[in-house]
């Protein structure tokens, strides 16, 4: 587990021989832990590239085969995981296979029965549109004509027929008033295009009417037995692969699992090097790791490799490893940039402060609790969400899909009991004192009568957060041998905390400069080194970002304070109409409810939006690059198959055999 540091990695080669290539890749697989490189130039002088297998071709043919068979049968839960001793095996039981054929058949036919039963409904749709034509349909169709039903709002509709009045040919059938409009029009083959082109002017869709037989109600039967004749004929086509796949699901499953691992461990054979009795792979692994994958390769080939460290001046993979509950904020890091492997994981520190700025610039306790029980609702999967009105679910889907709703919420619940602490502390219920008419609690602190106690408080959350991200840049150049680099930010530090305190007392004691002397030497000395480690140009520029980034978390009292008085506002409004009585408590009502749960959405967004600027900007421009590539370790989890040893590196099922060949 990392501590506001990325994972520790390390990259390795491993020498063995290479009629233990295929154990050693499978272990690498089951274990997760290694993302495979192309070998080094070193390497390559002793030993040529590995360009794959002849049987490369036939794993690929049997891995497509079988990948279909998998995706077309119906899944069937439950059957057990099953061991291969070797790549002969599972290719000898693909050969036992007899389905193919039969499985493809009847997923062709269910694609036509399925298409077939759309093209059925949407004929049932326009039939209906047609319920008021009385004659045969067969004369809406011929070599010199074409008809259509036009579809979109009455007024389009209107006005598209008002402009078929020129063309005499036209022939147009009234169903009579009502909404949609009821109507058929007829028109020559040679006029058609014009005629359709000036439908989409107009938004209308104009839909053919296919070649029909009888009268409508006659179609709408031939129609209707039909989809039911393939609503049968596809419950047969289902019942017949459920077989099927009761029957050869489990062996399908698990030759096409192994199929795949066998892909993958030819994929990384290119990046291999090998000789005649010989092969290396070379990998990115966490430090932690190295000697463990040593060890459980050694047990299961007899101890016949040979690990070796890879001297390497490249960037490594990032890997994090943060606890469950900061885990979740990686999603706010990962949105700006991933961490390099070889600087701070800032997620630690976002996981503590973002929160507190979330719930603080919140600072009402009914609005945290709302969040709260929203962010439950979303964490419980979304239960009665189609009873939601349609622009509700609209809006919902256009913000982010559903998973990432929910793994935002997850970030969500801290921040709002932090809300909800706060707001009783400020005693703000939706903007109300409610604690103080309840049980006469007096807040000590309130945001509109005690603006300057907050600012203060503002004030001196930006000075530590500035100071701490020096301090984290401070040391980053210290440890990559920056040393010039560690001094300019140590300066920031003081010059920070000198001009911080020299503005403080002048403006809190209304005295000169010369009484707070100490302080504006402090800040002159430290700017001074600042500007020497940082260079004149970014030096001059980092001042005055000091400045202006500890004054820039004075934004958490501003936002606290727009959301305070817009409560405010809303139930002064609200209560004004509650007094004027008769209609008016109605539009009270309504403007309390809507005015409410508009400021609750913006005490979502604007607080999170500038919670995480805060971080970005602020903090993480002291210290911060990012721009790191993931680790991406080889291999893939087993649900058919049984490892050769599993990922916490206890011996699977084939180790037992692998031991025994030995």
């Amino acid at each position: 587990m990392g501590f506001l540091r990325p994972v520790r990695m390390a990259k390795i080669g491993l020498l063995g021989l290479k009629e233990d290539r295929e154990t050693i890749l499978t272990v690498l697989h089951d274990l997760r832990v290694a993302q495979v490189e192309p070998v080094s130039a070193d390497v390559l002088r002793q030993l040529a590239p590995d360009h794959g297998t002849e049987r490369q071709r036939r794993i690929s043919e049997e891995a497509l085969r079988f990948r279909g068979l998998a995706t077309a049968l119906p899944r069937i839960a439950g059957a057990p995981a099953r061991h291969f001793g070797s790549l002969e095996e599972v290719l000898a039981l693909a050969k036992t296979v007899p389905i193919d054929a039969e499985v493809g058949a009847l997923r062709r036919e269910d694609d036509q029965l399925q298409s077939r039963a759309q093209a059925l409904d949407q004929t049932l749709r326009l039939l209906q549109r047609l319920d008021f034509y009385g004659d045969r349909l067969e004369l809406l169709r011929g070599e010199s004509f074409v008809s259509y039903v036009p579809e979109g709002p009455a007024k389009a509709v209107d006005l598209w027929r008002q402009g078929l009045a020129g063309r005499p040919e036209t022939v147009v059938l009234d169903g009579g008033g009502g909404l949609p409009r009821r109507l058929v029009v007829t028109v020559p083959q040679a006029q058609a295009e014009a005629v359709v082109r000036a439908a989409g002017v107009a938004g209308v869709r104009l839909e053919v009417v296919p070649e029909l037989k009888g009268t409508v109600a006659e179609a709408r039967a031939a129609a209707e037995a039909e989809q039911r004749a393939a609503a049968r004929r596809r419950a047969e086509v289902a019942e017949r692969l459920g077989a099927l796949a009761r029957d050869w699901y489990a062996t399908v499953a698990a030759i096409d699992e192994a199929l795949q691992v066998e892909a993958r461990l030819l994929e990384v054979l290119p990046k291999m090097a090998s000789s005649q009795a010989a092969f290396a792979v070379e990998a990115w692994v966490p430090e932690r790791d190295v000697e463990r994958l040593h060890r459980i390769v050694d047990n299961i080939v007899g101890g016949r490799t040979y690990l070796y460290r890879v001297p390497t001046d490249e960037e490594p993979p990032t890997l994090l490893d943060n606890p469950p509950g900061v885990r979740w904020y990686e999603f706010f890091i990962r949105f700006y940039s991933l961490p390099k492997a070889t600087e701070w994981d800032p997620t630690w520190v976002f996981a503590l402060v973002f929160p507190v700025f979330f719930g603080f610039m919140i600072g009402d306790w009914g609005y945290g609790l709302a969040i709260l029980l929203v962010s439950f609702w979303m964490l419980a999967g979304f239960p009665g969400a189609r009873r939601l009105p349609g622009f509700g679910r609209e809006f919902m889907r256009t913000i982010m899909g559903p998973s990432t709703l929910q793994q935002l919420a997850r970030t969500l619940v801290p921040g709002a009991i932090i809300a909800i602490i706060f707001g009783v502390y400020f005693d703000s219920f939706f903007g109300i004192d409610l604690l103080h008419q309840l049980i006469g609690y007096h807040a000590p602190i309130r945001p509109d009568t005690d603006l300057s106690h907050l600012l203060l408080i503002a004030g001196f959350v930006g000075l530590a957060m500035v100071s701490l991200g020096f301090l984290l840049g401070a040391l980053k150049e210290y440890f990559h041998h920056h040393y010039r680099g560690a001094v300019g930010k140590a300066g920031g530090i003081g010059f920070a905390w000198g001009v911080t305190l020299f503005g403080l007392g002048v403006l809190r004691h209304a005295s000169g400069p010369a009484t707070h002397s100490p302080y504006l030497w402090l800040a002159i000395v430290a700017g001074g080194v600042m500007v020497g480690g940082e260079g004149l140009q970014n030096g001059m520029l980092g001042l005055i970002e000091v400045v202006s980034h500890i004054l820039s978390y004075t934004r958490l009292v501003g936002i606290l304070l727009a959301s305070v008085i817009l409560a405010a506002l809303i139930n002064s409004v609200a209560v004004g109409e509650f007094h004027s009585g008769g209609l008016a408590i109605l539009i009270g009502a309504v403007v309390l409810v809507v005015g409410q749960s508009f400021n609750v959405i913006l005490c979502v967004f604007e607080p999170a939006i500038q919670g995480m600027r805060l971080m970005f900007v602020e903090y993480f421009s002291k210290f911060y690059e990012g721009d790191g590539h993931e680790f991406r370790p080889f291999g893939a989890d087993r649900r058919h198959t049984l490892p050769l040893v599993q990922p916490d590196g206890r011996p699977g099922a084939a180790a037992a055999d692998a031991t025994a060949a030995r």
